[in-house]
């Protein structure tokens, strides 16, 4: 029997708002990152949580209301954080909610493979005297390091319960919330664990008089500021030697399973092989994700070539309404045989080598070539996000210490292709010109980034400082989880632009009945005259800044074919492709980019990519000898 009830209509996700007011205790998933707190969300919440082998994957408080034995509770997924005086903008927030007394109890999810380091948040965690539960995830990864966790032994250590779970597989999970529900209708706790008297003689022998910590003796206060550092340094250090203790006393150490991922790990990231088979590995991913999405336009095409006869046949020809059935059709067909071949298998690879840790090896080798470059090395995580999404890419750089390094990383987060330009990098210059073009496309960019990292950073000098990025263990992905986390970033796609591609295929459709799209080409015949494409193009454009799957999709409409290279000469093609992949952001990524970075900065980024898209179209216009493809 599943423990889980479903949710109540209306809950909130992903938000910073408070749910409905009666939901039951409210409970919130605390811990380090990495130790598998979204994941552990997302199994009973549905995937709902963004969840990767990144710091900062997430970056906001994630809710959901779930019901545990009949009883509905609230559930937080808060940012994840090393400790409660953390000064990062995100370990805030999760610092904030919990000093803020907006949670009823807390499941402190710890990786069990790095008991002493995670226990350091768990003793802060008690300081709160909010009801507690411990999480003993990743179990079977301690096992594996040789290691035999008596949860018996640290829960009376502790004073609080500790289950044992797999989150990725579902083990445990339900035994937690159980418990954190009959946590929740226990009083608060006085006080937690007792400190040893000595550490608190040493505590007391830190701090200054009372009179240097009087209100009027200011010119006394810089004395008073040094101890109460001195103070804070006591205390961590206590905290730490505790948790080791509490390590020390709960586990039992065996000979470690024979591991072949320390072998791969130093493989893969070698300061030379590494960078080969970095390039290997994307140039097989981009080859199947082509491959796949190829032989599924193929076959998609033929099967809504063949439903639509019979529907063309009764419609006739001249009538606005004849023009507005077709131009609908042409946008359910647009997203069902040109994005979603491609768009599916690009997010399945890319989930795949997130989940089994390869990406942050990929941050990690690139890491030492953005620090030479002037960038901070944190900035690497935004970039590689920003292939998957440039919304979720742009809201990780409020991890970064400074609005200069935001800056910096949302503009190169934002000039990588995500996954909507990959999708028109494939579905164009992939499928007409061949797939080699394709990666040369995607080569090309990476240059253009280094090279725009490179620039910015010079213009707006600053000392760098370098990158902290705890690389995770590799692991098999969950074939469930991974499906998951597909569909949470592909219901964007069906919900949102799909249905806003059809819609703008038929306002597209009247638009040229009417004769009004004149009007618009005529306006943007400048920049179609510049970069050597129809004068019919330039209507696309327009939908591009809302998602730039439309663009594509609206060219089909425009030219009135769905073989364009019929209609555009392979230059063309290119040109288009290459505008579009530096064209300006789409507008959810605007509005990310101004959250972090205001209004000023995401102008600014908004500008240098259009004036990026402008030189290289017309670059490619003027050089069709070099590429060959006149």
């Amino acid at each position: 029997m599943n423990l889980f009830g479903t949710r109540p209509a209306g809950c909130c996700s992903t938000c910073s708002e408070s749910c409905q007011p009666g939901s039951g205790p409210r409970v919130a998933l605390v811990g380090q990152p990495n130790c598998g707190k979204s994941t552990l969300f997302n199994a009973v919440a549905g995937y709902r949580s963004a969840t990767g082998n990144f710091v900062g994957t997430t970056v906001r408080l994630t809710r959901s209301r779930v019901r545990v034995n009949s009883s509905a509770i609230e559930l937080v997924d808060l940012p994840g954080t090393y400790s409660l005086t953390a000064t990062s903008p995100v370990e805030r927030a999760a610092r904030d909610f919990l000093f803020g007394g907006n949670a009823d109890v807390i499941i402190n999810v710890i990786d069990a493979a790095l008991l002493s380091r995670s226990l350091e948040l768990t003793l802060e965690l008690l300081d709160l005297g909010i009801p507690l539960v411990v999480c003993l995830n990743m179990v079977d990864e301690a096992s594996r390091n040789g290691m035999t966790i008596s949860a018996e032994t640290l829960s009376r250590a502790l004073g609080v319960p500790v289950v044992e779970t797999v989150a990725s597989r579902g083990t445990g999970v339900a035994q937690v919330f159980s418990q954190a529900l009959k946590s929740g209708q226990t009083p608060r706790l006085e006080q937690s664990l007792i400190w040893p008297e000595s550490a608190v003689e040493r505590l007391e022998a830190s701090l200054p008089p009372k009179a240097e910590c009087a209100v009027g003796a200011l010119p006394r206060r810089r004395p008073a500021e040094a101890a109460g550092e001195t103070a804070d340094l006591l205390i961590v250090a206590e905290r730490r030697r505790r948790a080791e203790r509490l390590a020390a006393e709960s586990v039992t150490f065996g000979r470690p399973r024979a591991d072949f991922r320390a072998s791969l790990d130093r493989l893969l990231t070698h300061p030379v092989f590494g960078y080969v088979f970095l390039v290997l590995i994307l140039v097989g991913f981009f080859w199947a994700v082509f491959g796949i999405g190829a032989w599924l336009e193929k076959e998609l095409l033929a099967l809504m070539a063949s439903a639509y006869r019979p529907i063309g046949a009764s419609l006739g020809t001249g009538t606005m309404f004849s023009s507005l059935v077709r131009s609908l059709w042409d946008g359910f067909v647009g997203g069902a045989t040109i994005v979603l071949p491609y768009l599916l298998p690009f997010l399945f690879g890319l989930a795949l080598l997130e989940d089994a840790g390869y990406l942050p090896r990929v941050a990690y080798l690139l890491d030492g070539l953005l620090h030479r470059i002037g960038l901070h090395g944190t900035s690497v995580v935004p970039i590689m996000l920003g292939y998957g999404c440039s919304v979720p890419a742009c809201l990780s750089t409020r991890v970064l210490p400074s609005r200069r390094d935001r800056f910096l990383a949302s503009v190169l987060a934002t000039l990588v292709p995500c996954s909507a330009r990959s999708t028109v990098i494939f579905a164009l210059a992939a499928f007409y010109l061949g797939p080699a073009w394709a990666l040369a496309i995607f080569a090309f960019n990476a240059l253009v980034v280094f090279f725009s990292g490179w620039l910015l950073a010079r213009l707006w000098p600053e000392v760098s400082i370098g990158m902290i990025l705890e690389v995770p263990r590799y692991q098999w992905p969950s074939l469930r989880m991974t499906s998951r986390k597909v569909w949470l970033r592909l219901r964007e796609f069906v919900v949102v632009s799909w249905p806003l591609l059809i819609f703008g295929s038929g306002v597209l459709g009247l638009v040229e009945f009417w004769h009004a799209d004149r009007l618009i080409n005529t306006a943007l015949s400048p920049l179609m005259s510049a970069l050597g494409l129809p004068a019919a193009v330039g209507v696309t454009l327009i939908f591009g800044v809302l998602r730039k799957e439309l663009s594509m999709i609206m060219l089909v409409q425009a030219l009135g074919t769905t073989n364009i290279h019929a209609v555009l000469t392979s230059t063309q093609i290119l040109t288009f492709t290459v505008f579009l992949t530096f064209y300006i952001p789409c507008l959810a990524t605007l509005a990310a980019m101004t959250r972090e970075i205001g209004k000023k900065l995401t102008a600014l980024a908004a500008a240098y990519s259009f004036a990026l898209a402008t030189l290289f179209g017309i670059a490619v216009r003027f050089l069709p000898r070099l590429f060959a493809l006149a």
